[in-house]
């Protein structure tokens, strides 16, 4: 097995058997992740790797978006908060601009580092009630 499949197993693995918030932090670091190279690609004058990367960002949005369960206030305003970012994307993508998805990806790591944080504290209650 060469070291691409090793990886690729590596990581379908640490998929397969994540929790659903492990999961959300993934997709998190995964859309802040290609909303970086897609900012990346604008400064090097590579709109089509730009394109790409952000379409995936877009993709990961849009899939926290159609998740969300409304019967909470929250998700409410999540999907206020996950629209908007959308719209940064697309902006940044029609324009080739990066000041958009660098707006986005500002929202996408306070949103990673909330999501983040929450999680500490769930487990860390977890644990001292046991």
């Amino acid at each position: 097995m060469d070291a691409a499949a090793s990886a690729n197993a590596y990581k379908t693995q640490q998929i397969m058997t994540a929790s659903p918030e492990e999961l959300t932090l993934m997709l998190y670091n995964g859309a802040i992740r290609f909303a970086n190279e897609s900012i990346q690609s604008i400064d090097a004058g590579n709109y089509e790797k730009a394109h790409h990367a952000n379409i995936k960002a877009q993709n990961i949005i849009h899939e926290f978006m159609v998740t969300l369960d409304m019967q909470y206030d929250i998700s409410k305003q999540l999907i206020a908060l996950y629209d908007f970012i959308e719209y940064c994307l697309i902006q940044g993508n029609i324009k080739r601009d990066k000041t958009n998805v660098i707006q986005a990806r500002d929202l996408l790591t306070g949103l990673r580092d909330a999501w983040f944080q929450a999680m500490k504290q769930t487990h860390m209650a977890q644990a001292v009630g046991k």
